[in-house]
């Protein structure tokens, strides 16, 4: 059984924190089709330390969704702890992740995310003093190193460890690759083998044959699934049948990605209201519009959408559109 400490997962599926993507009603949605774990979007030390509001809302997550891992971000350890503390007492999160691989310049200024890559002494002491002020496990996400020229992946993830992390999410490129080349696995399989917390592996992890793949390759106890789970949750629950079956589910038909896209829409507007939510979804249901017949011109139309009804409208119109030809196809 993969654990993180106490928190017993029912799989080695985990999804990514992906920012501006991994709110509730987006991980409820993926928990339901099987995640063993859900990650929460990064958050603000700071933000928390301030009540910034958006900030908290951010925190908010659903019993359904549990277990779930929390992920904060900060440079300072003073508002990392601060804000650590009040996850562990004040959310219902399961574990407090700490970001260490965000490439993107406003937070590595900020001497967050990935700028934490370059310097296993501050890994340490920063995860050491979080580990002592909370009761929850605590994990760090991390990336293999900055640029080519310095990677530091097993002296970072043994930090981790040392300064009593319960585990460690490594993603196979440097900061410097953002999302771009090809993630590295070897350098997964390296720490793997340097460190005794677990390790989930993360990059490069397209279809379930690929998440095998990783999980045999470099021994991970885990495999975290990102950009390939954006607008197809299937992949999430395929993976999983895959994992525990050595079955390749059917990919779903496009009523069943519509109705999907639909039922996300409406736990974002109970997340956020209508015109926040409508305009969120804009690039969710490109996402679920993916390789679907005619998806450019709905996709157009549906950046013009305002309200619930116009955007579900313009996706059950695709899916009848698509039942229509396929019952077509099978007339004929």
């Amino acid at each position: 059984m993969f654990k993180i400490g106490d928190i017993a997962m029912k799989n080695q599926v985990v999804l990514a924190p992906m920012a501006g993507v991994c709110n509730s009603a987006f991980r409820l949605t993926v928990k339901e089709f099987g995640a063993g774990l859900v990650c929460a979007e990064m958050v603000s030390d700071k933000g928390i330390v301030f009540k910034n509001e958006k900030t908290m809302n951010m925190l908010y997550i659903d019993e359904r969704e549990k277990p779930l891992s929390l992920q904060i971000f900060g440079g300072e350890k003073e508002t990392l702890v601060q804000a650590a503390q009040f996850v562990d007492k004040s959310t219902n999160a399961d574990i407090i992740d700490i970001n260490m691989g965000c490439p993107v310049p406003k937070i590595t200024k900020c001497d967050a995310g990935a700028k934490w890559l370059l310097d296993p002494d501050k890994i340490y002491e920063m995860v050491a003093a979080v580990v002592d002020a909370v009761d929850k496990p605590v994990t760090v996400k991390m990336r293999m190193g900055w640029d080519d020229e310095h990677i530091f992946a097993v002296k970072n993830a043994q930090a981790v460890e040392r300064a009593g992390g319960q585990a460690v999410a490594l993603h196979g490129r440097t900061r410097v690759q953002m999302y771009e080349g090809k993630a590295n696995w070897d350098i997964i399989r390296e720490v793997k083998q340097s460190i005794n917390i677990p390790l989930i592996g993360n990059g490069d992890v397209q279809t379930p044959q690929d998440a095998k793949r990783m999980l045999d390759e470099t021994g991970a106890d885990g495999v975290m699934i990102g950009r390939a789970a954006l607008g197809n949750p299937w992949m999430i629950y395929r993976t999983v049948q895959y994992l525990g079956t050595g079955k390749l589910m059917d990919e779903p038909t496009v009523r069943e990605k519509m109705d999907v896209c639909i039922l996300h829409l409406d736990r974002l507007i109970a997340l956020k209201n209508e015109n926040i939510a409508v305009r969120e979804m804009r690039k969710h249901a490109a996402w679920y519009l993916k390789g679907v017949p005619g998806n450019a011109r709905v996709r157009n139309a549906i950046n013009e959408c305002n309200t619930r009804d116009e955007l579900a409208g313009l996706l059950n119109g695709l899916a009848t559109e698509a039942e229509e030809k396929e019952s077509q196809v099978i007339v004929g």
